[in-house]
């Protein structure tokens, strides 16, 4: 099956950071997805990327729905919730309860949709304990909504490479290159799509680092990353505070990014 039009919505993971173009702004998966669809369309094929980095589940609900509704897509990808976990107060089960309504009308509206279990990005982080049972809910709360709606689940969760390091950035919270060409290749995998055997390539699992080392690079990790992050949870500022949606219409693909 293809799909004439794809608009994809939620918050960094699906903006694209930290996979870089060369003037600095993100390409990430979704870029790659669309540039293989359009590829499989043909020129009048439209895309459309809604997401912002930082945003929480219902921002996403507030400043995306309607808009990605009003193009009237074929396929929408939902992908949102995981700034929510990071929250030490967060419900996911009533994250996944006001999920549920709009991808119901996502497909009422004649949309395919694409739905997510999120890699396990706890394991890169301090407080991981805290944070993975709540990602887990979160994650069973899609497949189980993906079972209801007859959505297309990709289940990052089940592929162990993503405890390999390099398929993160340095902030240990958004993927790498690598990463994002990973999750491409599982999207178009679920969407029953040829996919790029490279894109599934992983660079090698790096030794263990010495305890020292380790703990050296947490520290700079913290200073570098965590601190900020804590500074805009404690004065109220998000990171996408500034940001727009990079591609907020339809739109061809351009040639290059076919290539």
């Amino acid at each position: 099956m293809g799909w004439g039009s794809f608009v994809a919505m939620g918050d960094s993971f699906t903006e694209g950071m930290d996979d870089a173009y060369p003037d600095g702004t993100y390409r990430g998966w979704a870029d790659l997805v669309a540039a293989r669809l359009a590829v499989e369309a043909g020129p009048d094929f439209g895309y459309a990327n809604l997401a912002i980095r930082g945003r929480l589940l219902d921002q996403v609900l507030a400043e995306q729905v309607e808009p990605a509704l009003a193009m009237r897509p074929e396929l929408i990808s939902f992908a949102a919730g995981g700034n929510d976990v990071l929250r030490r107060k967060a419900d996911p089960a009533a994250l996944i309860a006001r999920i549920d309504p709009v991808i119901g009308r996502m497909r009422a509206a004649g949309a395919d949709v694409i739905l997510f279990r999120f890699a396990d990005v706890a394991a890169m982080l301090p407080g991981q304990r805290l944070v993975g049972p709540r990602a887990a809910v979160l994650n069973d709360g899609a497949k189980r909504l993906a079972d209801k709606h007859g959505a297309h689940l990709v289940d990052l969760h089940g592929d162990d490479t993503f405890h390999n390091p390099a398929l993160w950035s340095t902030d240990r919270l958004h993927l790498s290159e690598a990463g994002h060409r990973r999750v491409a290749a599982h999207v178009l995998g679920a969407l029953g799509v040829e996919v790029d055997a490279e894109w599934l390539l992983a660079p090698p699992m790096p030794p263990p680092a010495p305890w020292l080392s380790a703990r050296g690079a947490d520290l700079r990790w913290a200073g570098q990353y965590l601190a900020p992050w804590l500074k805009r949870r404690l004065t109220g500022a998000s990171s996408g505070d500034l940001v727009t949606a990079k591609r907020p219409a339809l739109a061809p693909v351009p040639t290059a990014e076919k290539g």
